[in-house]
């Protein structure tokens, strides 16, 4: 092994030879680009390049930077490129549009000048590449136009002064068909016309540019004047004739018919008959050939006359004229006549052909340049104004065939909609701009869903509804994405509908199964619904089941509304075949259900009678059919005798109303002489107490369940308290204890125990009420419980009346009995009342009074409101004496002994309404 040893560097390295760094000198051209040279990215020297080409450096420079670039950055060099080429391109132009210059110059300057070479000229110089928006050829093209709008209109002139012409003609002819006396009225102003005609004609010819017309308008107006004068000259001449011969009856008549005949009768000279030639004997077959070719041909220029198409109508009248060639000696006069009018029609049809088409284009125009001149706020949109254009340049179309052209108005016509075409362009952008907007919107959507769908291939928590929620809002989103064209629409949709399904193919999968699960569940309620016995239990299970698949796998609303009416249908069946047994089986009326209804129909009769006793009556009689007792029937048909004469008795005479009292509290009858005198207290004598009926209320009371003892007085008990239970929470001793389960039905149709008589009755077997009985019997003891309250309201409110009258009259013979004052009177207090009436008045009822109104807890007057402080304040300090609800019964009779007052009066009846209220 050799040992290498290392030398000591810092003693044997050699020292390195340090080599100048040559410093980055700038480029020759860097000062002059503004640094394009030196700079370090592509974007920056393009931006320097494009801020030196605004500084217009010359050709050579620009020559020389994109020499040194062009090898170096392509990009910035395209910029000098462009330029170099545009400048090439310019020098170019010049050259072409000295040429074209000139040549419209030449046009210009000659006296002649032809549109359509004029027209050329600009194609042509618009091919070469001559540049027709700069100067001077924008010049030059704009006063070649105005040449010939000028050269059109003259020509356009002509055209109305031959029309204007054909006219005056027609005037004169219709001025020959009338009588001379009309036409030497419109003499003058139809010479007026004429003269105007002629000078008008003088000024075209006068025209600088008359020599550049076209070659046959000059002899177009020539001809127009010398139809004109000569219809004029030979019509001056029949008029003067025609008023000589009115003036001398030897002169010569006119040469116009119609003038002449009017002359000769003017004479009495006889009118000459008019001989015309008779028609050779035709056949019918020819003749009926010729009518039907002549009409046939005179329909169709008809039919082009009335659409107005001066071109069709030129041909239609053709074809017209060369069938009367044929066939006019064969047709009829009325036929021929109309034929005749046709052809006049339709030749000043195609003389006003061109001026009609004219007046239908200055109408465009006027629309076209309308439409960027709209009133405030009444702007167009951009689709609007593209339909308005589309429309407006098919109507030009259609014009265009109906006449010859006019470039004068198409030049307005298509400057205006190109003007307004602008709207149209950007709003084309701005909907090209957001349907790439809504392009991206849609792949970024679809990137979304297929990313959500990679994410979530089962529901979180098992939430279908969540996913299917989910699952829709996306869809909602896809349809809320904004507009795009048909064949981006066509681009985007199979990509959409290929995320959509593929995100919703755990939720089908899911969906399924939960079919299966349904179905093998409809086919389980069918078992059920089929089954001799409806088991409710089963069902409540199944639908319960029903329930959690639903809320757990939401389905298609229409399919999961087949399904659960495919579900529900069997078990309604089997609940409305139960329903139909149960109705056949009351229908079925047993005899104790029809001795019920016989009852509770005599219950109704008493309760319209308003007879208490009979009510009372008829509610005992309910209540033994109830009980099924043997004697039912019996005390049935004793209620209803007592009923009927209740009726009689209520019919025949008006009979005093019984007030009603308490079952539970007996009371003798006052031995009053005064009372007892009384006819109505003789009449209507209290009967035996009948037992306190009890509500027949479906489930939970028995009728036959009642106490043997009335309920011991003392305060009221709440609503919901057991009416059998006291302070000291003593129960019925024929019952079980409270913890005794009780597994009957709980109400009033089913074997009860009826302790009425006593605690050792044992269980009756009375057979179970049906449903109509049962209604029938609790209606009618709710409608009697009902009679006996407004019976009782009523008579109490009659014995507090005849008390008070009693009271202000001072008679003690007015003085109601002690059991129409109701139980809460004694018969020592209504003692104590009588003899208070029969005394003289005396002693002050003001204490009293507040005393009454202490005890029924009844607000006091104002003005009596410190005088019951005080006095409430003196009863703190006597503990032992009696409160005011002890001793109302003095306190009233204080008050009785005591002077009537109407306002002391109305306190004492409204403390008595309280007071005197039955419990």
């Amino acid at each position: 092994m050799f040992h290498f040893s290392a030398p000591h560097k810092t003693a044997q390295a050699p020292e390195a030879t340090q080599i100048p760094v040559k410093a980055m000198e700038p480029h020759p051209l860097d000062a002059l680009t503004g640094g394009a040279f030196s700079a370090h990215t592509s974007s920056e020297r393009t931006a320097r390049i494009r801020d030196w080409l605004l500084c217009t450096p010359s050709v050579e420079q620009m020559q020389a930077v994109f020499k040194e670039l062009s090898g170096k950055d392509k990009g910035a060099a395209k910029l000098l490129r462009e330029r170099l080429d545009e400048i090439k391109r310019s020098k170019g132009q010049e050259s072409i549009a000295a040429e074209w210059a000139d040549k419209a110059r030449m046009l210009l300057e000659v006296a002649k000048l032809n549109i359509a070479d004029a027209m050329a000229w600009q194609r042509d110089a618009a091919k070469a590449g001559a540049p027709l928006s700069k100067e001077p050829l924008a010049t030059l093209k704009g006063q070649l136009g105005d040449r010939v709008k000028v050269i059109e209109d003259l020509q356009h002139r002509v055209q109305v002064q031959r029309e204007a012409a054909v006219l005056l003609a027609q005037r004169i002819e219709v001025l020959s068909t009338k009588s001379w006396r009309d036409a030497q009225a419109l003499m003058e102003a139809l010479h007026a016309d004429v003269e105007h005609w002629q000078a008008q004609a003088h000024v075209l010819l006068n025209d600088p540019n008359w020599p550049s017309v076209e070659a046959k308008f000059p002899s177009l107006l020539d001809t127009s004047r010398t139809q004109l004068l000569v219809v004029w000259e030979a019509f001056k001449g029949a008029l003067a004739q025609a008023c000589a011969a009115a003036d001398d009856a030897t002169a010569a008549l006119p040469p116009v018919p119609v003038w002449a005949e009017e002359l000769r009768a003017g004479r009495g000279l006889p009118v000459e008959a008019v001989i015309k030639p008779k028609r050779p004997v035709i056949d019918p077959e020819v003749k009926a050939k010729a009518v039907t070719a002549v009409r046939q041909v005179l329909a169709g220029l008809e039919q082009e006359i009335s659409e107005g198409h001066g071109k069709a109508s030129a041909g239609a009248a053709g074809a017209l004229r060369n069938v009367l060639k044929e066939y006019g000696k064969i047709i009829d006069d009325k036929l021929e006549q109309q034929a005749h009018a046709a052809l006049a029609a339709a030749g000043e049809l195609e003389g006003w052909q061109r001026w009609r088409a004219d007046q239908l284009r200055e109408e465009l125009v006027v629309k076209a340049e309308g439409l960027l001149h709209r009133p405030e706020g009444q702007a167009m949109g951009g689709r609007k104004m593209q339909e308005s254009l589309r429309a407006l340049r098919e109507q030009w179309k259609q014009t265009d065939q109906g006449g010859a052209p006019n470039h004068g108005l198409w030049k307005r016509f298509d400057d205006a909609c190109n003007e307004a075409h602008k709207v149209v362009e950007v709003w084309l952008e701005k909907v090209k701009a957001e349907s790439a907007e809504h392009r991206a919107q849609r792949l970024a959507l679809i990137e979304e869903v297929n990313a959500w769908a990679a994410d979530n291939t089962t529901a979180l928590d098992d939430d279908w509804k969540g996913f299917n929620r989910l699952l829709h809002q996306f869809g909602d989103r896809w349809r809320d994405a904004g507009h795009v064209g048909e064949k981006v629409f066509a681009e985007l949709q199979p990509l959409w509908k290929a995320a959509i399904n593929a995100a919703s193919a755990p939720l089908e999968l899911v969906q399924k199964s939960s079919l299966v699960t349904r179905q093998a569940m409809i086919e389980e309620a069918k078992v059920l619904g089929n089954a001799p016995t409806l088991r409710i239990d089963a069902v409540k299970a199944l639908q319960q089941r029903w329930q959690a698949e639903v809320h757990r796998v939401p389905m298609e609303r229409r399919q999961e509304q087949k399904l659960w009416d495919a579900f529900r249908k069997p078990i309604d069946d089997a609940f409305n075949r139960k329903t139909a047994e149960r109705q056949k089986a009351d229908a079925a009326l047993g005899e104790r259900d029809r001795t019920v209804l016989d009852a509770a129909k005599a219950l109704e009769a008493a309760n319209l009678t308003g007879d208490a006793q009979g009510i009372r009556s008829a509610m005992n009689a309910l209540d033994a059919a109830l009980r099924g007792q043997a004697q039912a029937k019996a005390a049935v048909q004793v209620a209803a005798t007592e009923v009927n004469t209740a009726v009689a008795a209520v019919e025949s005479s008006q009979a005093v109303v019984e007030p009603v009292a308490s079952s539970e509290t007996k009371e003798a009858v006052e031995p009053d002489a005064t009372a007892e005198s009384e006819p109505a207290a003789e009449v209507m004598a209290p009967p035996k107490p009948a037992p306190k009926p009890v509500v027949a209320v479906r489930g939970d009371d028995r009728p036959g369940m009642k106490k043997t003892e009335p309920a011991p007085i003392g305060r009221g008990s709440k609503f919901g308290d057991r009416k059998d239970s006291g302070r000291d929470g003593a129960r019925d001793k024929t019952r079980g204890p409270r913890d005794d389960k009780f597994t009957g039905r709980a109400d009033d149709r089913s074997p009860r125990r009826d302790v009425r008589d006593g605690a050792s009755a044992g269980w009756q077997d009375a057979p179970r009420l049906g449903d109509t009985a049962f209604r029938a019997q609790r209606d009618a003891v709710e409608h009697a419980q009902l009679a006996l309250r407004k019976l009782a309201a009523q008579a109490h409110g009659e014995a507090l009346t005849q008390l008070l009258a009693a009271w202000q009259q001072r008679d003690a013979g007015q003085m109601p009995s002690t059991q129409e004052l109701g139980s809460r009177v004694t018969p020592a207090t209504r003692n104590a009342w009588v003899k208070a009436l029969a005394q003289a008045p005396a002693g002050d009822a003001g204490v009293a009074l507040l005393r009454l109104e202490m005890a029924c807890e009844l607000p006091t007057p104002a003005e009596y409101l410190n005088a019951r402080r005080a006095l409430q304040l003196q009863l703190l300090t006597k503990r032992y004496d009696p409160p005011p609800a002890q001793t109302w019964g003095q306190d009233a009779a204080t008050v009785l002994a005591s002077g009537f007052e109407a306002g002391q009066a109305r306190r004492l009846q409204n403390v008595l309404k309280i007071l005197l209220k039955p419990n």
